[in-house]
């Protein structure tokens, strides 16, 4: 059953509301650092994330979202998602098993590239379905370093007239061909009350899962 569209609000600290979770945050600042592959990139290109509660393989999708799948890649490739962590877990009201979980290099200055153009869903065809990877953003072109994975359809993140706030949603670009066994635990593993602000108010985990590294895979 397809749930109700979510209402959201887009800026620095986004708020939600209805019957989906607030949508995933990013960061604000960019960096002089370049933000491209070190290889070439077919029509599609996997990527492997080690973490403490387990691997979780990602299948990107460069033939439709080539501007998101090369900022991803070039974080993966110079290593900037190593040792980062999944800090954000989110559950949609009154359906505790879907939503979605949130990580990424945060508020880590030294690891950001320079933002990326939105692709919106609106334009690649992608939607958000359940093991989804998109790019957490602010306003519009803000992406960086952060991301999100979807647990269960979230209809609420695709761009379209009845969306809400600038009507672009988010970017994905990509999904979870192997893992969502660690994706759905993580998302059930415990949070903090009483940590973070606005949306993110109640959504930090406690501890937070880390991630070992993120590789290429063939």
């Amino acid at each position: 059953m397809i749930r109700p569209l979510a209402c959201f609000a887009l800026a620095f600290a986004l708020a939600g509301c209805g019957d989906n979770p607030p949508p995933p945050a990013a960061n604000a600042s960019a960096s002089a650092n370049t933000a491209a592959p070190s290889a070439p990139i077919g029509d599609t290109i996997r990527v492997r994330l080690e973490t403490d509660a387990g691997p979780i393989l990602l299948e990107l999708d460069h033939r439709h979202a080539p501007v998101t799948t090369e900022n991803f890649i070039a974080y993966v490739d110079q290593h900037r998602f190593d040792n980062t962590v999944f800090y954000r877990s989110s559950h949609t009201p009154h359906d505790e098993a879907h939503g979605f979980i949130q990580g990424g290099i945060r508020h880590n200055y030294r690891l950001l590239l320079p933002p990326i153009p939105l692709e919106p869903t609106s334009r690649t065809g992608l939607r958000h379905l359940d093991g989804t990877i998109s790019m957490a953003r602010t306003t519009p072109d803000s992406a960086m370093g952060d991301f999100v994975i979807s647990i269960g359809a979230q209809p609420g993140m695709d761009a379209g007239p009845n969306a809400p706030g600038d009507h672009l949603g988010y970017a994905t670009f990509g999904r979870v061909v192997e893992g969502m066994d660690v994706v759905r635990r993580i998302h059930a593993m415990a949070t903090d009350p009483r940590a973070g602000s606005g949306s993110m108010r109640g959504e930090m985990l406690s501890p937070p899962v880390r991630i070992l590294s993120a590789r290429r895979a063939s």
